[in-house]
């Protein structure tokens, strides 16, 4: 599941350091809609404002275990 999102980041996000210490710090607010319209699409989750968190965002494994509980919990 990282592997894919890494990809469906890179596709969408070229620029972005997907492997920064704090990734939160280098998304624009439209980077970060861009990620959670993507994975909700992808992955059939709701991802909506109250997810948007420094914490769900700090790095790619982050954002793999915010999607993984989404999962979990649908």
């Amino acid at each position: 599941m990282k592997e894919r999102i890494r990809q469906i980041l890179e596709d969408a996000l070229p620029l972005a350091d997907l492997d920064s210490d704090f990734l939160f710090a280098e998304l624009s607010s439209l980077d970060i809609t861009t990620i959670m319209m993507l994975l909700s699409e992808e992955y059939h989750i709701m991802l909506d404002s109250v997810d948007v968190t420094p914490r769900n965002f700090m790095s790619l494994d982050a954002i793999t275990a915010m999607v993984k509980e989404k999962m979990d919990n649908a």
